[in-house]
This record gives C-alpha cells, structure tokens and sequence, in this order.
C-alpha cells in the first residue's frame, strides 16, 4: 500500500529501500576511467621509482673516492661513461671513476652518490670534486614514492586526475570499475513544444527536460534522453515499460497532480507499484515514487523549479546509492539572510539561494514562484524554511541546502 503527504525524509527513506548499488564490474581503459568507481583495491605490482636513480643533472660514482677532498685539494675522477633518463649504463663503476647522469636516470653498480653539475669542473675527460660527498648523498631510493604491493585506490573510490596519474605511473592500461548507472528522462505534457521550433499558441517550450538532463551531465551521468511523452496514460505506460530491462533509473516531469491530464497515476497503476504519491514540501509536492520490474521510477512535477527542487531532494540520494558516489549528495550549512522574505511558510517550504561559503550570507532572487526559472542560474542553495515560520527578516539565520 503506498504512502501518501509523507515528509521529504520518508520519501527519500522510501526511494532509497528499492535503489541496489550497481554491482556489474566492467574494465574501462585508464583514459576513461576519470570520474569511475573502482570495483576493486589497485596495489603497486612493483616499487615505484623501479630502480635507485639521481634526482639532479651531475655526475654519479662513489662517495669513498672523494674522501678528504676540499676546494685546495680536490679529487679528480675519469668519466668513463654517460646515462639519460631512458637509457642504462650496465657496466659496473670502478672506484675512482665517474659516469655523468641525468635527472631520473638510473644509478650504476659502483655508485652510491650524485654530484651537482655545477659544482665540479669538467675537462680533458675528469671531473674535479672540491668536497666530500657521502654515502647516498642526492640519492633517490627504487620504492621511494610507492612500495610494491602498497594500495594505490580503494574499491569504491571515485577516480580522480590524481589517481589516474598515479595508476599510470604503475603500468595500469585499464581499470575494473562498476558499470554507469542507466537512467532515462522524459517530459510529459501536450503543452510542451521542443526548442528551436515556432511556438505555437498555447505551447510552451519544454525546459524541464533540459534542465534536468543537463544537471544528470553535470554530476557525471550519462542520460537516455527520450524527450516527451504524450498526455495518454496508456502509451505512455508502454514506452515507459520498454525501458524496464534498459534502466535502473527512469524520471519524469509533470503528469502527477489531480488535472484532467495527470496521467502518471493511470501510467503508475499499469505497470507498477505506487510507493507513496506527494511530499510535504514546497514547492514539488506532486510526486510519486514507484517501481516497475526492477526498474524504480520517480515522476516530478512539471511546474520548472518543482521539478528542480524535488530532483536535487529527492533524486540525488537515490543517484548517490546507485552509483556509489557520496559526492553526489548534498551539503548541508547555516547561514544568515541579507534579504527579507516576507511569506509566511505554512508548510515545510525550499525557496532558491545563493550562498557564499566564506562569509555565510544568503542572498535570495526576486522570483520564488515554482513556475519560474530565471533567478536559478544565479543560485547554488536552497533555503530550507520550517513549516509553521512566520516571515523571515534579513538577518535572520537559516538552514541551507548547497547544490554544487
């Protein structure tokens, strides 16, 4: 049986009871793998650096030969040989030669030191030494950044840059990560026209589904975009059950209030079970939870900001538990109105901010109606107001809500 006028908590508790972390592993080649949850721990299969190298352009052989050498008597040593970085001197190193070497390259047996370039003399085929130097002096250990069997990443982990890096100085070509999370997105409503076509008297353009897809681009997911589905309970009940095999996840706007052409109801009732219909919150009270199959379906509002808001609320934890990804939850912090707002908040009510982190203040756009959509481009938060508040004045200490 569903539950009906439930807190956003219970919604979210709810959702989350049928949301299974993804558990399929595939391997994605390391260059795509940025952003991805390891499925796996990744251990060094060996020490990095590989071998004992120089840290600086000079001269490697060793200390023992240099032994009381001063800048009035200093020590001459043969150069015998040279080594890049890339390349390796294989023969041994006599005591009382030298062999010049390169940042990076690797120290030969018989040397257990490097000497700067520029402070030795260099001609007719020596190096002249005008101090001691000592055993592993300018010395860079094979392991010295990473042990072998040392852990790199850790199963669950999302990718960064630097773990990329890290891995590739290893030797991974590929890694073992948790496949991407398959959710689909579609508008309903015979009002909506799509972007770029003549609007038609009556019709509005269709800006939820590109708000909402472009936020999914924007976490990190990768959306089956199906664009809109008409106001017929029955087709859109079969195009939405197509979909069962091929998501985890399916979105709609609009379709989920008590109009002539809220369908999502009948749509809901065909193929699945209701898991609770309207939220107490505002604004985005209209939605509904439900699954179908293994598949589990969240309908939102179709007024824009109900839509925003209710994704980010109630959307995000079920996106995050999917994934496996904790960034993909939202924040939480106080903070202290510059502006008024003069409305009472009978219900529990999200009203769009912008917060700035270093001094807390909370400034709010002119516009808070849930059909408007122009101040959200300057907002990052919402403000979350009790139910029973009275107005709020400026200066008064809120919760909020970050969204970035």
């Amino acid at each position: 049986m569903s539950a009906q006028d439930i807190s956003v908590e219970q919604a979210v508790d709810m959702l989350l009871g049928r949301t299974k972390e993804i558990e399929d592993v595939e391997r994605v080649p390391l260059d795509h793998a940025l952003g991805r949850v390891l499925a796996e721990d990744m251990r060094a299969p060996f020490p990095n650096p590989p071998f004992d190298r120089s840290p600086l352009d000079g001269y490697t052989f060793a200390a023992e030969a240099t032994k009381g050498a001063t800048e009035r008597n200093p020590v001459r040593l043969a150069v015998v040989g040279e080594e890049c970085a890339g390349a390796f001197y294989a023969k041994r190193v006599v005591l009382g030669t030298a062999v010049r070497i390169m940042t990076g390259g690797a120290i030969p047996a018989g040397c257990d030191c490097v000497v700067r370039q520029e402070d030795v003399l260099f001609e007719a085929g020596g190096i002249t030494v005008p101090y001691e130097l000592h055993h592993h002096e300018n010395y860079c250990f094979a392991g010295e950044d990473v042990a072998e069997g040392a852990l790199l990443a850790r199963q669950g982990e999302e990718l960064s840059a630097a773990h990329i890096g890290v891995l590739a100085s290893l030797g991974f070509a590929e890694l073992p990560v948790y496949r991407r999370l398959r959710v689909a997105i579609a508008s309903t409503g015979d009002e909506l026209m799509l972007p770029g076509t003549p609007l038609a008297p009556g019709k509005i353009y269709n800006s939820n589904l590109y708000l909402l897809s472009s936020r999914l681009r924007e976490m990190g997911f990768d959306p089956m975009v199906l664009g809109m589905v008409p106001d017929d309970a029955e087709r859109a009940a079969a195009l939405i059950a197509r979909y069962r095999e091929k998501a985890d996840l399916f979105l709609t706007t609009g379709g989920v209030s008590v109009g002539k052409k809220d369908i999502m109801h009948g749509v809901v009732k065909t193929i699945g079970e209701r898991l609770f219909w309207r939220v107490c919150m505002k604004p985005g009270a209209p939605a509904i939870g439900y699954t179908s199959g293994t598949m589990l379906g969240i309908a939102l509002s179709g007024n824009p900001f109900a839509s925003y808001a209710t994704f980010e609320l109630l959307v995000r934890p079920v996106l995050a538990k999917f994934a496996r990804r904790a960034s993909v939850l939202v924040h939480h912090a106080r903070g202290v109105l510059a502006d008024a707002f003069p409305k009472k908040s009978l219900g529990r009510r999200f009203i769009r901010a912008h917060f700035d982190a270093g001094t807390g203040r909370v400034t709010l756009p002119e516009q808070h109606a849930s059909g408007t959509l122009s101040g959200l481009a300057r907002c990052n938060a919402f403000v979350e107001i009790p139910a029973g508040t009275s107005a709020l004045k400026a200066g008064a200490e809120v919760d909020v809500v970050l969204l970035k």
